[in-house]
């Protein structure tokens, strides 16, 4: 709560990025070392998924432990609820993700392509050049769902059932994923590990965040129904379920083919039934989104009075 609280006022300022970076960053620089360092293109693929795996645990443990010895000095009591909090805060994406999306909406809403085009680019790899307004507010909600598991419920889960070292723990599991879980040659084999543990670190935390969506939803029964009937059908295992739930809410057909680097990947619709978004369904998602999050620190606190 406190982490949530400190983010959702004031970010990550950029001042205080300026003069020490952000904790994901530290963590990207560990990754990436590693990454140049262990991962040789002329060693046979079993080998550099094993090498991978270890660096995987390695860029996961370490971080891990430090914050677990932390925790462990900072005791009990209002103070060092209030320091772990603060310690928490940079690894709960609350405020920048909102921020990023309605880079897009004001944009997009005001008439202006280019610029949402130049924007949804930030948040998402498709092609952006090719993309009309419809897709461009697709792309926006798609990266707004899938982030609320990712950025905020996922790390918020780890930290209440384990504290900071839960939090951390997860924040490098999802690093990791994003900077070398990918299937490109590189890295279909070194970042093989990466990519599975975060697909089990996300397993509880996407289908959580689609049932907050779902319960905010004017047809609760028919979220629910179409995130459990659509969510397994998006190429990935966990971004399908919170993505569907999103859709639903809206009234609004989500992922579909897109295009990468020139590539045509034809996924399948998610709520096929429902209209092409625009510009204020990404007000409207980001309302539905600004509540499931005051409807998760609601949980939070019930849990922590329990």
């Amino acid at each position: 709560m406190v982490a949530m609280a400190i983010d959702a006022v004031l970010n990550w300022p950029e001042r205080l990025f300026r003069a020490i970076g952000h904790p994901v960053t530290w963590l990207g620089r560990l990754i990436e070392g590693a990454d140049a360092a262990w991962n040789r293109d002329g060693d046979p693929p079993a080998l550099r998924r094993a090498i991978g795996t270890m660096a995987a645990l390695g860029a996961i443990g370490l971080p891990t432990v430090v914050a677990w010895a932390v925790q462990a000095q900072l005791g009990s009591g209002w103070t060092s609820i209030i320091v772990a909090g603060i310690l928490a805060w940079p690894l709960v994406a609350l405020r920048s993700l909102h921020d990023h999306v309605m880079a897009v909406a004001d944009p997009l809403q005001a008439g202006d392509i280019k610029a949402a085009r130049a924007n949804v680019a930030q948040i998402v790899g498709r092609d952006p050049l090719i993309l009309d307004e419809a897709a461009i507010a697709r792309a926006a909600i798609e990266s707004l769902a899938e982030n609320a598991s990712d950025g905020v419920v996922a790390p918020l889960f780890w930290g209440a059932i384990f504290g900071l070292p839960g939090i951390v723990a997860y924040k490098a599991i999802n690093t990791l994923d994003s900077m070398i879980g990918h299937r490109t040659p590189r890295h279909a084999a070194f970042g093989w590990a990466a990519a599975r543990i975060d697909d089990v670190a996300n397993y509880i935390p996407a289908r959580l965040t689609g049932v907050l969506f779902a319960l905010l939803s004017r047809e609760r029964r028919i979220a629910i129904s179409r995130m459990i009937c659509d969510g397994p059908r998006h190429r990935s295992i966990n971004a399908g379920w919170p993505e569907a739930a999103m859709a639903s809410a809206l009234g609004v057909r989500l992922s579909g083919p897109r295009t990468y680097h020139g590539e045509v990947a034809d996924e399948p619709w998610l709520n096929a039934g429902g209209r092409d978004p625009h510009a204020p369904d990404i007000l409207q998602a980001l309302k539905i989104y600004r509540r499931a999050m005051l409807l998760l620190a609601t949980a939070l606190v019930i849990l922590a009075s329990v």
